[in-house]
């Protein structure tokens, strides 16, 4: 899917990347505190510590702020799951890159919250290219998954093993979005490890009670 064009007047591509850099930022705290249709194009400028009309040498409206915000999201998620190594497609390997994986979101938990929150707000041409962006990074679990069932780790159909990628994706997820209450009672660690239990435990018992069946 093609990347939407985001319009500027500037020809210096790396003065382009640093301002919308700065722009992002300050975007993504005010995006946190206040959501994106109370948040002014004038305060996003003043959060990236430039004026309004410079501001707007960059970007065409507020629309393309949340854009860029929502694909720079993405795309630093991306790069992080990317150094996950993989290569045995055991078990202990897929617990590894969930654990991997949540911890990243730990780390991006801000910009994560303000991509779950926002996307909504994309324009029509914006939006299912982000959303690809999501899908391709849960495909990576897809794969591993696959791996996984190649090598008689567990059984599971294909639309299982769909299903079973999109689950752990939101349950990473599910730390940044649900914060107000999981980091009241939980530490990092202790949620990955329940997670996991849940997730895998089950995969235990129903192979358990496929072989007592047979």
């Amino acid at each position: 899917m093609k990347k939407r064009e985001v319009l500027t007047s500037i020809k210096d591509e790396k003065l382009i990347v640093e301002r919308r850099n700065q722009m992002i930022k300050g975007a993504v705290t005010l995006f946190k505190e206040k959501g994106f249709h109370r948040t002014t194009t004038r305060e996003i400028a003043k959060a990236a510590g430039f004026s309004i009309g410079t501001l707007y040498e960059y970007i065409q409206s507020k629309e393309d702020v949340l854009y860029l915000v929502c694909d720079n999201i993405y795309d630093e998620v991306r790069v992080r799951l990317e150094e996950m190594v993989v290569d045995r497609y055991t078990i202990a390997e897929l617990q590894q890159a969930i654990q991997h994986y949540f911890k990243v979101v730990d780390e991006l938990q801000d910009e994560v919250l303000v991509m779950y929150q926002e996307a909504k707000s994309l324009s029509k041409d914006a939006l299912p290219y982000v959303l690809k962006k999501e899908l391709d990074m849960v495909e990576m679990f897809k794969v591993i998954i696959e791996g996984c069932v190649e090598n008689n780790q567990f059984a599971l159909t294909d639309k299982e093993i769909s299903l079973f990628a999109h689950h752990l994706f939101v349950q990473g997820q599910m730390w940044a979005f649900r914060r107000w209450w999981l980091q009241k009672h939980y530490s990092l660690e202790e949620y990955t490890n329940m997670q996991l239990d849940f997730l895998l435990k089950n995969f235990s018992f129903q192979q358990l009670c496929e072989g007592e069946t047979v």
